[in-house]
């Protein structure tokens, strides 16, 4: 099936990173994938060698645009207590300041999304935080950095654990709610495919919630076996639920990037083989998903929720098998 309204691709550049290595080098890795036409850079570490200009010059002749910038508060070591939610308030006050300066670059480099990943806000053992007081904090901290530019678009990512054993924000349900408790109408949140299915979630329900109750900002694409951010070419363990997210995207109006959040650099494999094997894969998810988010035998089965019909009508669309 023809795809005119193609997504921007993009891709995770530590991903083509070589020891040693600088920003630019990735991204002309990154460019030799063919597909990839956005990009979205960490704040601060992949500004530490160069300027916004720089940058804004590399990924033109790359051919890549900025998506965004993803906020990184493992480089200042007294964010391992804590960012957002960090018990010395003058720590938090650098994390909010410093990501105050990121959405300043992100909007000099023409970005309108600052993608807020909060890994080291939680806990590791029973009693070591207050609930209360850390959820507060996270409120807090939210408002003031989706007030400081309104026009720039903060999308919250979540994550069930790591680094922390337990994080603050793990699952959609309690994204939401901290995302609606700041009440800023630039907040969001962007779903990871590995990240959904460790919650114990299902991702099309996750994407249908955030659409539902807030701004789906962002979607990251991957796969994995469901205990932790394995990070494995899209749809390779998991193409059904993957088929049906891209039909809840599909059906919501997402337009936004799509994002492959994967980690050929844990064994080994070839970046750019690797990249080309997420398009390939989504491309072909992409095509089938676009006819069945308008199958009215899908649409009744589904209202209906009778899965074996729902079965057959995704087989036949998957497989060729007869309905």
């Amino acid at each position: 099936m023809d795809l005119p309204n193609r997504p921007r691709y993009a891709a995770r550049l530590n991903a083509f990173a070589v020891p040693g290595g600088s920003v630019a080098e990735m991204l002309a890795r990154a460019a030799e994938v063919g597909g990839l036409d956005a990009a979205d850079l960490n704040y601060p570490d992949h500004l530490a060698r160069h300027s916004p200009e720089d940058l804004q010059r590399i990924l033109s002749d790359s051919g890549m645009a900025l998506n965004g910038l993803a906020m990184r508060y493992y480089t200042e070591p007294a964010f391992r207590l804590g960012a957002f939610t960090h018990p010395d308030p003058a720590v938090r006050r650098r994390a909010i300041d410093l990501t105050r300066r990121g959405i300043d670059t992100c909007r000099a480099m023409g970005g309108r999304l600052m993608t807020l990943w909060l890994g080291q806000d939680g806990v590791d053992y029973p009693f070591q935080g207050g609930f209360g007081r850390m959820w507060d904090d996270t409120v807090a901290a939210l408002a003031e950095v989706a007030a400081h530019d309104p026009d720039v678009a903060i999308a919250v990512e979540y994550k069930p654990n790591e680094p922390r054993a337990f994080a603050l924000l793990p699952d959609v349900a309690t994204t939401l709610m901290a995302v609606g408790a700041a009440g800023a109408p630039n907040l969001g949140v962007t779903l990871d495919f590995a990240h959904v299915l460790y919650a114990g979630e299902m991702p099309a329900h996750a994407a249908a919630m955030v659409a539902r109750h807030s701004r789906l900002l962002g979607v990251h694409l991957n796969d994995g076996y469901g205990r932790r951010d394995d990070g494995l070419i899209a749809g390779s363990i998991h193409p059904v639920q993957t088929l049906e997210l891209l039909v809840e995207l599909d059906r919501i109006g997402y337009d936004g990037v799509l994002y492959f959040d994967t980690f050929p650099d844990h064994g080994g494999m070839d970046p750019v083989a690797e990249a080309r094997a997420n398009i390939a894969l989504v491309e072909r998810l992409r095509s089938v998903a676009a006819g069945l988010a308008r199958d009215p035998d899908l649409a009744a089965a589904t209202d209906r929720q009778d899965a074996a019909a729902a079965m057959r009508v995704v087989a036949a669309a998957l497989y060729g098998a007869g309905r």
